[in-house]
């Protein structure tokens, strides 16, 4: 079986740091600021991976389909960044797997550009002083897109789904994280497999016969796929028990967009070492804790895995049992970098995400992070556009304790009071009353202990029925 990456430039020594040239489409209905702001997170996805971009370019275009990407005079002015030749070699012949022809016979045929329309609209030019190792280009690009532009460029091409599928192969710690990006990664390879010899045939009769090297390839990773799925399926059904056992608990989910905060957010509110990085997707896998002071009732935070635009799609169906834990929250904390000026946007794509998968109708509340970046002006301004969202800096003590007082108050909205009177021959009773009440006063008498409580009318019933306990009243 030929050994096949994600990218050539994956084998570089970790001690070279490769140049990255970002290439950007203009498609109608896009403006220049969202085409720069989304080569600017581009430009963050290829840093997390380790390049460092020295340039960049974008052109008007009306469709991502074209058979080369860019208008030749573009295409030639980005092979100045990378040595190439700017033109399709005509020698270029790569044997591509079925997987790949279909991907490509179900693109939809595009009429070609008029020269205005290629020269209306691109980034200016900039001077060159260094050659970049690979051009990263932010849309999916086909089999052929790829081998084209490679051709021209002499160089690597990588598009963003590559990056990102790689960025979430090195960030995967737990065992399910892994095999979920290992699917999406092996999907996103199956088509792009290129026939790396000649067209050797396997011989030997039997399951195989007649095979190619390269249809030997793709039917290994498709039997591979199965696999991983097949154990994946395994975990997810313990994640689903784990799920159960908390469905009694009061749950709230961070979701939100990728470097929003969240993770800083959760070890702030919980106490708990979770990893906190300025980098895009450095949390991957849900993180559950308690609260920090346990508080009655005692409510869990979960941590999910960020969003990002253009996410793919395959990855979204590979996290779906990640984000089950959003589903089944009791409530959805969304929380945005308020000093991003995209975050608007931001906030529209971890909604559709969501709703993707299912999460719709989960109560929610906005959380407006890192208010310490803005200036008075810009936070009165986003106070009055967004009246009922909670503004916070995680540095701030003040902020967090309001946040956990708000979030206390939110579900006591449904708790009822009671007091009732604890004879000291119940054992064990005491505890179960602090663990899964909210003590108000606590007093004691001849008789016993007497507790004014809080908390849901099923946890008071159970309590009562275990410890056979009377109200005060009562028992008086």
């Amino acid at each position: 079986m030929h050994l096949f990456v994600l990218s050539k430039a994956m084998h570089k020594t970790e001690s070279e740091i490769l140049k990255a040239v970002l290439v950007g489409l203009k498609l109608p209905g896009v403006t220049e600021a969202e085409v720069e702001s989304s080569l600017d997170e581009l430009a963050r996805l290829v840093t997390t991976l380790g390049y460092r971009p020295i340039g960049r370019l974008w052109q008007r275009r009306n469709s991502e389909k074209n058979a080369i990407v860019l208008g030749p005079g573009k295409l030639e002015e980005l092979a100045k960044w990378t040595g190439g030749t700017g033109v399709v070699g005509n020698n270029v012949d790569h044997k591509l797997s079925k997987a790949a022809l279909k991907f490509e016979k179900n693109q939809p045929v595009e009429a070609p550009e008029t020269p205005e329309e290629n020269e209306e609209s691109e980034s200016p030019k900039v001077e060159i002083t260094e050659k970049a190792d690979v051009a990263v280009v932010d849309c999916d690009l086909s089999p052929s897109q790829l081998r084209n532009l490679e051709s021209a460029l002499g160089c690597t091409v990588l598009d963003r789904t590559g990056v990102i599928i790689e960025i979430f192969s090195r960030h995967a710690k737990t065992k399910a994280s892994r095999l979920q990006v290992e699917i999406a990664k092996l999907v996103y390879v199956a088509p792009r497999l290129r026939e790396t010899g000649g067209n050797t045939q396997q011989g030997g009769g039997g399951k195989g016969s007649g095979e190619s090297s390269l249809e030997l390839d793709r039917r290994k990773i498709l039997d591979r796929i199965k696999e991983l799925k097949t154990e994946l399926g395994a975990i997810d059904n313990e994640h689903l028990t784990r799920r159960r056992n908390r469905n009694q608990e009061i749950t709230v989910a961070l979701v939100g967009y990728t470097n929003a905060g969240k993770s800083s957010l959760m070890r702030a509110m919980t106490g708990s070492e979770v990893l906190v990085a300025d980098k895009l997707f450095a949390t991957l896998d849900t993180t559950i804790r308690p609260m920090f002071p346990e508080s009655r009732p005692k409510i869990l935070i979960s941590d999910t895995v960020g969003f990002i635009k253009k996410l793919p799609h395959d990855l979204v169906a590979s996290f779906k049992s990640t984000l089950d834990e959003a589903l089944n929250a009791s409530l959805l904390l969304y929380v945005v970098d308020s000093s991003d000026p995209t975050f608007r946007s931001q906030l529209e794509v971890t909604q559709k995400v969501l709703s993707e998968v299912g999460v719709q109708d989960t109560p929610s509340k906005m959380v407006l992070n890192k208010i310490d970046r803005l200036s008075a002006e810009e936070l009165a301004v986003l106070q009055t556009e967004y009246p009922e969202a909670i503004f916070l800096s995680t540095r701030n003590a003040v902020d967090l304790n309001n946040l956990r007082e708000f979030l206390i108050s939110r579900f006591e909205e449904d708790m009822i009071d009671d007091e009732f009177l604890v004879e000291y021959s119940k054992k064990g009773a005491v505890g179960e009353i602090r663990a899964k009440l909210r003590v108000l006063s606590e007093n004691h008498n001849e008789k016993g202990f007497i507790f004014k409580v809080r908390g849901s009318e099923k946890d008071m019933d159970q309590i009562k029925k275990k410890f056979e306990l009377k109200t005060y009243s009562q028992a008086r």
